[in-house]
Parts: structure tokens; sequence; C-alpha cells
């Protein structure tokens, strides 16, 4: 019968993907986790991952493995918040996956007042522009603009945002003037690679009618900053605009309203801690997004 030691190793392994990067969320030689894999393995009769120069992914049996040790891990959360006394302030690691706009303009505010109020909070704010894989742990709750349909998940709608084509006040003086739609096509244009929009909801220019970009990232971080550089013309969010200095353009013209979703796994409801951190990470959001949109 495998420990509770057991399974966390194992749970690393299958989430980190390769010895050396579950070792070092583990603290532990990745040797060592080579072998309490293995010693794992050989307890259960089965091969609980495929391995490769590549890295280790989970066999038919270690998937099987997979569902039942998240709920022994649940199981573990919970039974340490009880007994803990989560009444008072939160503690140990939360991880959250976002997508960059979010994590670099609203969550560190956020973050930073919930951390202060729970010194023995560990946050982690996973900014990557995908979509996040909750069932493999790779965040314990995730920020969406799309609420997924399909998965144990259960996703609470945070707040609507709005968005509008915005550049540096610098690149509008030395550019001819902007008054209509179709003198867009004398300007450069920032926005997403198209082949790399993983989300149909982040296809800002499509939407505004644009078809041509000059210059694209798949980040919209560096799609901020070359728009504060003076590069061009981009779609911003409105609560990014106070940190660029941006001035939007044809605001009466183009403007769009999206919104951020929180995701969780459907299990995760059990867990107070997890709940509490939730409900202070929803109501910072909504409160960060209104002030930063009365600036812009």
């Amino acid at each position: 019968m495998p420990h509770w030691d057991d399974i966390r190793i194992f749970l690393a392994v299958a989430r980190e993907e390769t010895l050396s990067r579950a070792g070092r969320v583990l603290r532990i030689d990745p040797a060592t986790v080579g072998r309490r894999i293995a010693r794992l393995e050989e307890d259960l009769g089965a091969p609980l991952f495929a391995k490769s120069p590549t890295g280790y992914a989970l066999s038919e049996a270690g998937a099987r493995l997979m569902a039942h040790a998240i709920r022994a891990e649940q199981a573990m959360e919970a039974a340490v918040t009880e007994l803990g006394g989560q009444a008072g302030g939160l503690s140990g690691q939360i991880r959250i996956g976002a997508p960059d706009g979010c994590a670099n303009y609203l969550l560190p505010q956020v973050c930073a007042a919930i951390g202060a109020a729970n010194p023995d909070l560990e946050i982690q704010i996973v900014a990557l522009p995908r979509v996040f894989n909750l069932t493999r742990r790779e965040a314990d709750m995730v920020i969406a603009v799309s609420p997924p349909t399909a998965g144990r998940l259960t996703v609470q709608k945070i707040t609507d945002y709005r968005l509008h084509l915005a550049a540096a006040p610098g690149y509008l003086r030395a550019h001819p003037p902007i008054t209509t739609l179709e003198d867009l096509r004398e300007h450069r244009i920032v926005g997403y690679i198209q082949d790399m929009i993983f989300d149909r909801e982040l296809d800002y220019l499509s939407a505004a009618g644009i078809s041509r970009v000059a210059i694209a990232s798949n980040s919209v971080a560096v799609q901020f900053n070359l728009v504060r550089q003076g590069a061009g013309i981009g779609v911003l969010h409105d609560f990014s605009l106070p940190f660029l200095r941006a001035v939007k353009v044809l605001p009466e013209r183009v403007s769009l309203t999206r919104s951020f979703y929180l995701v969780r796994h459907a299990d995760d409801r059990r867990l107070e801690r997890q709940n509490r951190f939730a409900a202070a990470l929803v109501e910072g959001l909504r409160a960060e997004v209104a002030r930063l949109e009365a600036q812009a």
C-alpha cells in the first residue's frame, strides 16, 4: 500500500514531467525521486510512466492512479486545514494561472494585499499565454478569458473589462491624425501572432475589423510595451492604460468588452482554505479593474 509520501512524489513527477523539475518542487535529489518512483511501480506491479529522453509521461496505469492521488491530496489538505484552525490567516502555497495581461497589471496589487493580510501564505503567479490544465494541477486555480465547457471544473465570473485602440502620445504626434477607421491603414498596428492566439476571445483586431498587423507577439505584455515604445497602435485593456500612459484612439468606434472567469477543479470546493482565498481574489480583482478603468 503506497504511503502519502509516495503519492506526493508521484504527483510531482506527473505534473512536472521530469525528475529534475519534480526534485526542485519537492526539494529532494532527482536521483532519489527516480528511485522512489521505481519502488512505487514495483510495489504496485505496473509502470506508472512512459520514460523517454524528453521526460516522463503518464502510462495508462499512471493516469488511473492520478485520479486517486489527487483525491488523496485534497483529503490531506482538507485535514490540515481543519486541524490547523484556519479561522485565522491563510497559510501554505496557492498557485494561480493567468493570462499575462491580468498577471502583469492586476494580480500584483491584488495578491500583494492578500499576502500582507496573510503573512504565512505563499502565493505563486504563473503568467503564460495558453490554457492551463487544472486536472494535472498546473495551478490551484486559473483566471481565464472564456469559461471552459469540459472537465470537472467550477467556473465563476469575476468581472467584465473593457478594451480600446490606444497608442503612445509620441506616436500620435509623429503620425497622421486618426479620425476614421480608414485612417488606420496609414498606421502600424500591434497585435497577436494570428496562429498563436490560444483563445478566440483574444482575437481583438478581428473584432475591430482590422486584418493587417505590422508587428506582433504571442504575449499581450510584449504588445503593451511595443505600444508604449511608440511601435504602433494596439488594442489595450483599459486597466493597463494608467500604467502605460497610452491614449485611446477612436474610442467611440472601437470598444470591446471581455470577461475574466475564475476556474477551479470541482473537488476543490471542499477546501475551505482555497474557498477563502478565491473569495478574496475575486473581490480584489473586481475592485482593481473598477479603480483602474476609472482612471483610463
